[in-house]
């Protein structure tokens, strides 16, 4: 790859002393360049260089992806032209032209829902006995069901992951990648308008709630045990800040449900504790009332 790819050379700008020119996992490759005559060059090299060990490229999964370029000028392999598209698929994610994830979260929302709708004749199975099923109202708030799955919301969980993966990120040589890009800073200038949410962003959000920067967590992120017990602080945060400052027991508060369950059974128990002692202490009235009227009867006899 090194040879085919101009050594760098030809790429984006990466870091101030180097371009980053291809992407390659196993047998996918994914080569970035600025022109289309270097993104012509580098195929042609990388074919002859497959070539010449027995390799061959793919045409019919080869795919160019153009961004903001007026050029149209067709990529070739062996004379054959490689097919323009807007989305590829890489390592099982999908890369659009206007970056983020939306389109590939889109696409595993839609896989998920196909995969659940070839079960609808299960679902809708009157055969099942209702002592199988749970009974569910069509509508209940997001608060409840956290609670009854012992569940935290899907945004604090992603956040968690998140930081988890930054951790293991920093803890990677400086001169990789992965670890490049979460400073890495794009050529070019942002169109007018609001900035879109990216990974870096929200991570700078949070590193502000923490009074952190990239250099203290480089330095914290040596301590692995200190590390999760930072993600755990900050995931508490934003429960906290979702649920409300509420006191226990109050509409909004993580602990509702469970502590109105304890309120709820001391009540019954200090209830049913007086009853009984209501019910001795008529028994106890009766007994009285017995012994006053035998000794009655006994003064009338005498």
């Amino acid at each position: 790859m090194k040879t085919s790819t101009s050594e760098g050379k030809h790429g984006i700008q990466w870091t101030s002393r180097m371009q980053l020119d291809n992407l390659d996992f196993a047998d996918d490759l994914d080569l970035l360049s600025q022109t289309q005559q270097q993104t012509q060059e580098k195929t042609n090299s990388v074919a002859a260089a497959s070539a010449a060990l027995g390799l061959n490229i793919h045409k019919g999964k080869s795919k160019i992806l153009r961004y903001n370029t007026a050029c149209t000028d067709p990529i070739t392999i062996d004379r054959e032209d490689l097919e323009d598209v807007n989305t590829f698929t890489y390592l099982g994610s999908i890369i659009d032209e206007h970056g983020g994830s939306d389109a590939d979260v889109k696409a595993r929302i839609g896989k998920a829902r196909a995969a659940y709708l070839q079960l609808r004749n299960i679902w809708n199975s009157k055969q099942l006995s209702t002592n199988t099923k749970i009974r569910w109202p069509d509508t209940i708030s997001n608060n409840v069901l956290w609670e009854r799955t012992n569940q935290i919301p899907a945004e604090e969980e992603i956040r968690k992951k998140c930081w988890k993966w930054i951790g293991h990120t920093l803890r990677k040589v400086p001169n990789c990648v992965t670890r490049q890009a979460l400073t890495w800073n794009p050529q070019g200038q942002r169109r007018r308008g609001r900035r879109k949410k990216t990974l870096r962003r929200e991570m700078e959000i949070d590193m502000k709630k923490m009074n952190k920067n990239w250099m203290e967590l480089e330095k914290k992120d040596q301590d692995r045990v200190g590390w999760r017990m930072m993600v755990s602080g900050l995931c508490s945060i934003w429960i906290n800040r979702r649920n409300g400052s509420g006191n226990i027991g109050q509409p909004g508060h993580p602990l509702q449900f469970r502590q109105f369950g304890q309120l709820a059974e001391h009540e019954h128990g200090v209830s049913v504790n007086n009853n009984n002692n209501n019910n001795n202490n008529n028994n106890n009235n009766n007994n009285n009332n017995n012994n006053n009227n035998n000794n009655n009867n006994n003064n009338n006899n005498n």
